[in-house]
């Protein structure tokens, strides 16, 4: 199972250069699979909830970096670790734009890229962008096919219910062929519906190893009732950590270990602190004390 950790995204701009930098070439070096980012616009001031239970980890005032310019940065400081979403949210970009911003990143990355998406659950936020939350499935599913029109056709063309475009001109295309993986978020009927029809993957969040269970056990029924053969699904889980994590590493590798057991092939640990010095920290006990310790389990 691939171990890969969230990039330093909530950092200001006296500290944003040198924490990127700094964090993902001591992760490549580390040997870690893959870097991450997470995507949000706005933080709302006002909100109807937030869509997980509690309140979101991060307040308005905070620093919060765009995830695709820092991917793009990531690629060019780096040379084999992979670049993930977890998850670009479809419809916070138009995408013709997004498109070209991931098939640049792609250039950029020489073929690393992991395009994990979701629809997104913030309606204050995703109305603000101009997303008809209560259509949001359906317009994400349109956003996925126009992005494979994009990336695979010479003469792309669309009609939609959202969006339409004449015949285009789009270059270049992704380094991945026929386009970078496309690792589908979300727990639900829809999102299970949306990884067997568009997807090259499953990007959980957060799901204890129960759930997650139940979970492979439904998207292995959505993948049945299409007959996709279930082994051509990608299966992965993004892993919140809180803490010191000097003083909770046991719970940390028999977390991952429960997962390696259920079938996941990559693993991102959301590591981020406000300290730079305590992610590095953090991050090198990933390297040298918890990957090896899932490796041989």
């Amino acid at each position: 199972m691939d171990i890969g950790c969230h990039l330093p995204t909530t950092q200001g701009p006296d500290t944003a250069r040198d924490a990127v930098v700094t964090f993902a070439r001591e992760a490549e070096r580390g040997g870690l699979a893959s870097l991450w980012v997470s995507d949000h616009v706005v933080i709302p001031r006002v909100s109807t909830g937030y869509g997980r239970g509690g309140s979101f980890p991060h307040p308005p005032e905070k620093p919060y970096l765009d995830p695709v310019t820092i991917l793009a940065a990531t690629a060019m400081c780096t040379s084999r670790v992979r670049l993930g979403s977890s998850v670009f949210i479809l419809g916070h970009r138009h995408p013709v734009v997004m498109a070209k911003m991931l098939t640049t990143i792609d250039a950029l990355s020489n073929g690393r890229l992991i395009c994990g998406v979701g629809v997104g659950w913030w309606e204050e936020e995703l109305t603000t962008l101009g997303v008809p939350f209560k259509q949001r499935g359906r317009h994400a599913d349109e956003i996925l096919r126009i992005f494979k029109t994009l990336w695979t056709s010479d003469h792309p063309t669309f009609a939609g219910e959202f969006f339409r475009f004449g015949d285009l001109g789009f270059q270049p295309k992704p380094v991945q062929k026929p386009h970078p993986p496309i690792w589908v978020g979300g727990n639900s009927p829809g999102a299970f519906r949306r990884v067997v029809t568009y997807g090259d993957g499953w990007h959980a969040t957060f799901l204890p190893p129960p759930e997650l269970r139940a979970g492979l056990d439904k998207l292995r029924a959505a993948a049945d009732a299409v007959k996709r053969p279930f082994d051509t699904i990608e299966l992965s889980m993004r892993v919140a950590t809180k803490g010191p994590m000097k003083e909770g590493r046991q719970p940390i590798v028999d977390l991952l270990g429960a997962y390696k057991k259920a079938g996941l092939t990559h693993v991102m640990l959301d590591i981020r602190r406000d300290s730079l010095s305590e992610m590095i920290e953090n991050l090198d006990m990933v390297a040298t004390e918890i990957r090896p310790r899932i490796d041989q389990a």
